[in-house]
C-alpha cells in the first residue's frame, strides 16, 4: 500500500440498503463515476475527476467501497488512491491530501444522504 492510499471506517445505524443507496448518491453528488456495483455483496468501485464540485485537486481518484453489517448497525470501509493519466494507481508524485479529501468529502455527502 502506498502512502497516498487512505482507508477508512464509520459505522452507521442504518441498513445496509440504505446505505448503498447514499453511497451511490455520494458518488454523483461528487461527480464521481460508478465502474462497478453490487448490491448483494456491498461493494462500490468509483473514480473521481481531477476537479470535484469547481475544486481541483490535481489528481483523479479511485476509491473502492465496501458496506457490511456489524455489531449494531452497518459498517462502510473505503480505500482511496490517486491514479495516473491512465487510471493505474498512482505510486510517487501524487498530490498530498487528495485521498484524504475526496474520502472526507465523500463521508460528508453519504451523512447528508441518511440524515433525516
Amino acid at each position: 500500500m502506498s502512502s497516498f492510499t487512505i482507508q477508512d471506517e464509520k459505522q452507521y445505524d442504518a441498513s445496509s440498503e440504505a446505505i448503498f443507496q447514499a453511497a451511490l448518491g455520494a458518488v454523483g453528488g461528487l461527480e464521481g463515476k460508478i465502474l462497478k456495483q453490487d448490491a448483494t455483496a456491498g461493494t462500490i468501485e468509483a473514480e473521481f475527476h481531477k476537479t470535484i464540485l469547481g475544486k481541483v485537486l490535481g489528481d483523479r481518484t479511485h476509491m473502492n467501497v465496501s458496506i457490511s453489517g456489524a455489531a449494531g448497525g452497518t459498517a462502510v470501509a473505503i480505500e482511496i488512491y490517486p491514479l495516473n493519466a491512465v487510471g493505474q494507481k498512482l505510486m510517487f508524485g501524487a498530490r498530498k491530501g487528495v485521498s484524504r479529501t475526496v474520502a472526507n468529502w465523500f463521508f460528508a455527502h453519504l451523512e447528508h444522504r441518511l440524515s433525516p
